[in-house]
């Protein structure tokens, strides 16, 4: 098998969160991000943090079947490390710009954003979750996170059929929205 076929197995692997290609993509890539970010004002606690943000963007990317990678998997790992690192870097003051000569770069500007972006989002969603209070909370999680079905919502809450706690999560559904969209706006 050659490097391509392997690294092609490996985002499938990856996609399909698999165990053994996460391992392995740890394995043959964490050394060499963490010596790159301690070599460069940082620690091996920030290091494991870079790359699991990595990883997350690279698992993103891995799921969509338009992502096609144009260069080794290693160097594309590092491309996304650095950025992030150098972001941080940029955030707390400790950036200086002689770390941009560093080689092996692949422009990942694009993903690192939109990574961020949905963070935020996804911030900005668990606030309002904290905000809607209860029931509608346990109702929300119990439909979409732990995807229970109508029926066994209405039972675990009370109501008298799946019908009524359908218009309840729909009327939550409503709340949150209006919650997240209000804080959103501020936001921007």
């Amino acid at each position: 098998m050659n490097i391509y076929e392997k690294e092609q197995a490996l985002l499938a692997g990856l996609a399909a969160n698999e165990t053994n290609a996460i391992e392995t993509i740890y394995r043959e890539n964490f050394t060499t991000i963490q010596a790159f970010i301690v070599k460069n004002n940082g620690y091996p606690e920030d290091a494991r943090d870079i790359f699991q943000e990595a990883m997350i963007v690279l698992f993103e990317k891995a799921k969509l079947k338009s992502f096609v990678l144009s260069c080794q998997l290693k160097t594309y790992l590092y491309s996304i490390c650095r950025r992030l690192w150098l972001k941080k870097l940029q955030q707390e003051s400790r950036y200086y710009p002689a770390f941009e000569l560093t080689n092996e770069a692949v422009p990942v500007d694009e993903e690192i954003d939109a990574h961020e972006k949905l963070n935020a989002n996804f911030n900005l969603m668990e606030q309002a979750l904290n905000k809607i209070g209860e029931p509608c909370k346990s109702i929300l999680d119990a439909y979409y996170i732990q995807k229970k079905s109508m029926p066994e919502i209405a039972e675990t809450f009370g109501y008298t059929n799946a019908d009524n706690a359908k218009t309840q999560k729909y009327k939550c559904l409503v709340r949150l929205k209006k919650i997240f969209f209000a804080q959103y706006k501020n936001v921007e």
